[in-house]
């Protein structure tokens, strides 16, 4: 087998690099959703606790980046994962379709149930 040298362009320098950025935002996206929602004793866990807390834009806006990010990063690190191990492309595109599908799917159904509130 020879050596292929892949270019950035091709070689998913791009996803690498958010890869990065959205583990940096996660990491203070979680610290902030654990000091708001759990290390807060008053912040109540019922549910008309968490209906009044969520009337709040900046909680909604912190869960909303927390279901959208948190969504990438896992495919996008789920894709790299998939895409080391040189798959046949069928195989490949369907792994990829399937991710695609079930974040758009699971993306949906976290922002639908946040708007709800």
């Amino acid at each position: 087998m020879a050596y292929r040298q892949v270019s950035s362009k091709s070689g998913g320098a791009l996803s690498w690099f958010l890869q990065r950025v959205t583990g940096v935002v996660l990491l203070f996206v979680m610290i902030g959703h654990y000091l708001l929602m759990h290390y807060n004793i008053d912040s109540g866990h019922t549910y008309s606790a968490v209906l009044s807390r969520m009337q709040n834009p900046f909680y909604k806006g912190l869960q909303m980046t927390f279901v959208v990010v948190g969504i990438y990063h896992g495919i996008n690190g789920t894709w790299s994962v998939v895409r080391d191990f040189k798959l046949k492309k069928s195989v490949s595109w369907t792994i990829y379709a399937l991710l695609v599908i079930s974040g758009v799917v699971f993306g949906l159904i976290g922002i639908t149930t946040l708007m709800s509130f």
